[in-house]
């Protein structure tokens, strides 16, 4: 898949979430990025789909005014590894958005499961 396709994909995603997800994300950077860093690696092991790196909602508080935006980076290469198709792409790619948007709203996998959004 070409850059191109695949940040309309990650677009394609976002605009996919659920509407009560898409109202409430505040303050939240998605980008594409070819492959986690050796620092995000040796953090979060080999094989990172996604990263989710800010405050999450539920822990903001009157401080936070003025903050930088969260920031949701999908990696582009781990993502497309073992799919064998445009579509199962497509999948992976909104599978991850879904994850790491849920930690922007302080929710697990496990509540993800439970509302059906998996």
């Amino acid at each position: 898949m070409t850059d191109k396709e695949f940040d309309k994909a990650v677009a394609a995603a976002v605009k996919s979430l659920p509407k009560e997800f898409r109202a409430r994300l505040d303050n939240v950077a998605v980008v594409v990025s070819e492959a986690p860093s050796r620092e995000q690696e040796r953090r979060f092991g080999r094989g990172l789909l996604g990263l989710y790196e800010g405050v999450p909602l539920p822990e903001r508080g009157t401080w936070y005014s003025g903050a930088m935006p969260d920031k949701i980076t999908i990696f582009k290469r781990a993502v497309e590894e073992g799919c064998r198709s445009p579509r199962e792409i497509e999948r992976r790619v909104r599978h991850t958005i879904m994850h790491e948007i849920a930690h922007h709203f302080g929710m697990d996998d496990d509540e993800l499961i439970e509302k059906g959004l998996y």
